[in-house]
């Protein structure tokens, strides 16, 4: 709470026009009478960028390499401006750099969360909405998440406005890719009609989905808006008034887009740079989404073999969020008398892509208080439980997760390396001892700016 309470006091201050003279000297602008004058909010503001003139050492007591998976003792990090210029064992201090003195912590790269809502579904004004989604967005990155991908903004496209203030340097937050709003109904319960005045008015073209070529149209209008991702549901979790679990207590998987309407999206958005998201959990829209090469299809929590081989084959990522999964254990086995939950189900199945070798990348699905922001890297010890080294749990929030992003980003994050952007943090134990360190960040720089430091003296 007290990170969010000091981000929102920086966004109502930028707001209002007013200078932050906490973040020159974060910056090192040099803090003068005109720069001091600057609102953030105007154009040429970057207040929140590394200056490429900076000059930064980090000395690292242990270095996290999250491409090989091994620790490395004593190394030194030199960012110049928001980069990596050099990382090893041998690097010289320069004169005049500043030292930022991390021997007795672990230095790690940014970690990457490749699903979450920076809002939620609330009758919340359009202000409102942006204010809370770019307070979520500030928490996850003083959590140490200093990349998150937005799978869905609940309506409307705030989260492309906010994404391009913090590329700005408008706003402190993490890097983003974001989908805006889905192009098809949400999956969790029916809606209640409150606008219609006849039949049916207004259903295919609010929805925009009801025929493959409606499909396309809204992957269309989905890139005007500016999204990096399109995202869909094809399992709803109702029919009428049953919700979620069957009698049998099995899931109720109601199929919502068609194959044709699921290969049309998938075909348009790849057509036109964009890549696909699929929220589901089994039946026929969970083989509509791996079919079809969804690029990230999320939960599967009814895996089988026959989706391992097509995720093996097709060499897509599965993200399991867990977070969302764990605040709904509780109704979960009321509703089913004790026999399932959603949970167990993502165990079964987590256990089974794993075995396989199916990739993993690490997306928590925080959307709300009872799923909350910053504390998603709880989700390494489920990992590391349910069958992978505390290196492997950790991987999967680096590389396998800047692979999956657009734009080809795994050249950009998910690795401390000559030439990346400097986006790094440090804990004060060994998380290959202790997974549950990654849930305690001491330490946060994004793009060479230091959001968070309570390790190291200057």
């Amino acid at each position: 709470m007290r990170s969010q309470n000091k981000f929102f006091v920086v966004f109502v201050a930028v707001v209002a026009g007013l200078a932050s003279t906490i973040a020159q000297s974060q910056e090192g602008e040099g803090g003068g009478a005109a720069a001091a004058r600057t609102p953030s909010a105007s154009p040429e503001a970057r207040k929140f960028l590394a200056s490429p003139n900076q000059l930064v050492a980090i000395r690292a007591g242990r270095l996290f390499d999250a491409r090989s998976g091994k620790m490395l003792n004593d190394q030194v990090i030199l960012v110049r401006g928001d980069r990596v210029a050099e990382v090893g064992a041998g690097v010289q201090v320069p004169a005049g750099a500043t030292v930022l003195d991390l021997r007795s912590a672990t230095v790690l790269p940014g970690m990457i969360d490749g699903h979450v809502h920076l809002n939620l579904n609330a009758p919340n004004t359009p202000a409102k909405r942006a204010l809370i989604a770019l307070a979520n967005a500030q928490v996850d990155l003083e959590a140490g998440f200093t990349t998150v991908l937005d799978m869905d903004s609940r309506g409307g496209f705030n989260t492309v406005d906010i994404r391009d203030a913090i590329n700005s340097g408008m706003f402190p937050g993490p890097r983003m890719q974001v989908v805006g709003q889905s192009i098809n109904q949400r999956a969790t319960n029916y809606y209640p009609d409150m606008q219609s005045l006849r039949y049916y008015e207004g259903f295919a073209e609010n929805k925009n989905t009801n025929s493959p070529w409606l499909a396309r149209a809204a992957v269309r209008e989905a890139k005007l808006h500016g999204v990096d991702w399109i995202k869909i549901y094809t399992t709803q979790d109702f029919v009428g008034q049953v919700h979620m679990w069957k009698a049998d207590a099995t899931l109720v998987n109601s199929p919502s887009l068609t194959l044709e309407e699921v290969e049309a999206i998938v075909d348009e958005a790849h057509r036109l740079g964009l890549k696909v998201a699929c929220h589901t959990y089994g039946g026929e829209g969970m083989r509509s989404c791996l079919s079809t090469g969804v690029d990230s299809p999320n939960h599967l929590l009814e895996l089988d073999d026959a989706g391992v081989r097509i995720l093996l084959q097709k060499k897509l990522y599965f993200v399991p969020t867990i977070d969302d999964l764990i605040s709904l254990e509780k109704a979960d086995l009321r509703e089913t008398g004790g026999r399932n939950s959603r949970l167990r189900l993502m165990e079964q199945a987590f256990k089974k892509a794993l075995a396989a070798g199916v990739t993993i990348v690490f997306g928590s699905g925080a959307t709300s208080p009872t799923i909350p922001h910053g504390k998603q890297a709880d989700q390494f010890a489920y990992f590391v439980k349910w069958g992978m080294s505390p290196a492997q749990a950790l991987q999967t929030a680096y590389l396998p997760a800047a692979r999956m992003l657009n734009y080809g980003w795994e050249s950009q994050i998910g690795t401390i390396e000559k030439g990346k952007f400097a986006d790094i943090i440090a804990v004060s134990g060994n998380p290959l001892e202790d997974v549950a360190e990654m849930e305690r960040v001491r330490f946060v720089m994004k793009g060479g700016l230091v959001v968070r430091n309570e390790l190291g003296a200057r």
